[in-house]
C-alpha cells in the first residue's frame, strides 16, 4: 500500500505556499551560540520542533532539526526542499525570536524594508545640521 502522488507538473497539481500559523519560542541563557530552540506549527495541524536559532559569525540563523549520527556528525531530519522554502521559515523564526527578546536577528534590508522612505522623517538639512564635506 502506497502514497498517491501527483507528479510535478500534473494537469490540476499547484504548488502552495507554506501555511505557517504559529512560531513557538524557547530562549536559551547561557550558551555561547545557542540562543533559542523554535517550534513552527503548519496550517495548525502539524508541528515541526527542535528548530534552533543560532547567532553566527555573520548574524543570527536558523537550523533545521537533526540528530547526531554515530561517527558525530549530524544529518537534517526535517528540511525544506526549496531557498523560497528555507527563507520563508528563517524570516518568520527570527521575526518572532526578535519580538521575544528585542534583539535585531533579522536584517531590514533582506526583508526588503529599507527601501521604504518613511516621509516623517526630517533630512540632515531640516534637522539644521550642514553636511561636512570631504577634502
Amino acid at each position: 500500500m502506497g502514497l498517491d502522488r501527483a507528479p510535478l507538473g500534473a494537469a490540476g497539481y499547484t504548488e502552495a505556499m507554506l501555511n505557517i500559523t504559529d512560531v513557538r519560542i524557547n530562549k536559551i541563557e547561557g550558551d555561547e551560540k545557542l540562543r533559542a530552540f523554535a517550534s513552527i506549527i503548519l496550517d495548525g495541524c502539524f508541528l515541526v520542533g527542535d528548530l534552533r536559532v543560532v547567532e553566527g559569525e555573520d548574524g543570527y540563523f536558523v537550523s533545521m532539526p537533526s540528530k547526531r549520527k554515530r561517527d558525530g556528525t549530524f544529518k537534517d531530519i526535517a528540511f525544506p526542499m526549496d531557498n523560497e522554502t528555507r527563507e520563508q521559515i528563517s524570516a518568520k523564526v527570527l521575526l518572532a525570536y526578535e519580538a521575544l527578546t528585542g534583539a535585531r536577528a533579522i536584517s531590514r534590508l533582506e526583508l526588503g524594508e529599507a527601501s521604504v522612505i518613511r516621509p516623517d522623517l526630517l533630512s540632515v538639512e531640516e534637522f539644521g545640521y550642514t553636511p561636512k564635506s570631504n577634502p
